[in-house]
């Protein structure tokens, strides 16, 4: 009999600031996994005891003050877990856990938060552009030593489509669309295989976005948006997903993340 598991994965920027939102969202959805990216806090500071309240008493998280930060918030156990530097810097950006049930051994759960680059899309001009290049070729490295069941998410800061960004032709030299970032992307993708899980469910022709900025006077009505925000998994998991939603009202709730949730249903 298979086992219906809901995967959620938001970029909240900052889960104290944001966490009444947060609170609604878990009570609305119900998500069985929350990954959070941004949560800008300490581990000590972190708020488990709400999550707890809820019924999420799994937790690995991974802080650091005022910057960056990834969590796993699960009703799920947790084993084998491991935090990832990548960068070698001590930056919280990447953590992975097993997810510790009878139906399903063996899967992991990667929570990924890639920098963001800065605003020149040039190496040299731009250190934190490089940074992010640098990431995403270990990112690559890792993807090609990938060796079992893995759902892979988080906040990509790259939107590799055409159709994952308002204008194409505008945005094609502004970051997180640039043809470098996208080849890095993909590069990833093909390196692991990954079922990019958004475009299984909504065709590539079609405008799907995650995200929209905080400048926008009406973010809604001018929908100038980008798909940033990604759930992949290994071939061995494309069957598994039975369906993907970008929660994009949620964007629209009192103090939000210029991130929506999004939300994948799995049958193990």
């Amino acid at each position: 009999m298979s086992q219906t598991l809901r995967i959620a994965s938001w970029n909240i920027n900052s889960v104290r600031a944001r966490i009444d939102i947060v609170e609604r969202f878990l009570k609305e959805e119900a998500p069985d996994i929350l990954c959070l990216q941004e949560t800008k806090v300490i581990d000590s500071l972190f708020p488990e005891g709400l999550f707890r309240q809820l019924g999420y008493r799994h937790m690995m998280i991974n802080g650091q003050p005022m910057h960056h930060g990834v969590a796993i918030v699960s009703k799920v156990p947790l084993i084998n877990r491991r935090v990832e530097d990548w960068q070698a810097n001590g930056e919280a950006r990447h953590i992975s856990a097993e997810l510790n049930i009878e139906s399903t051994k063996g899967v992991r759960l990667d929570n990924v938060y890639i920098p963001a680059g800065g605003d020149i899309p040039d190496r040299e001009a731009n250190p934190k552009f490089g940074q992010k290049l640098d990431f995403l070729t270990r990112m690559k490295d890792w993807s090609d030593s990938v060796s079992s069941p893995t759902i892979l998410t988080g906040d990509f800061n790259v939107a590799p489509l055409e159709h994952d960004v308002w204008s194409h032709k505008q945005l094609v030299n502004v970051v997180s669309h640039t043809k470098i970032e996208c080849e890095h992307l993909a590069a990833i993708q093909d390196a692991g295989n990954w079922v990019d899980i958004a475009r299984h469910f909504v065709d590539p022709s079609q405008k799907l976005y995650t995200w929209w900025s905080y400048r926008a006077q009406d973010w809604e009505t001018s929908d100038r948006g980008r798909r940033l925000d990604h759930m992949w998994v290994t071939p061995d998991l494309k069957d598994k997903a039975k369906s993907h939603v970008v929660h994009k009202h949620i964007r629209g709730w009192g103090k939000p993340s210029d991130h929506a949730p999004i939300v994948t249903e799995f049958a193990f």
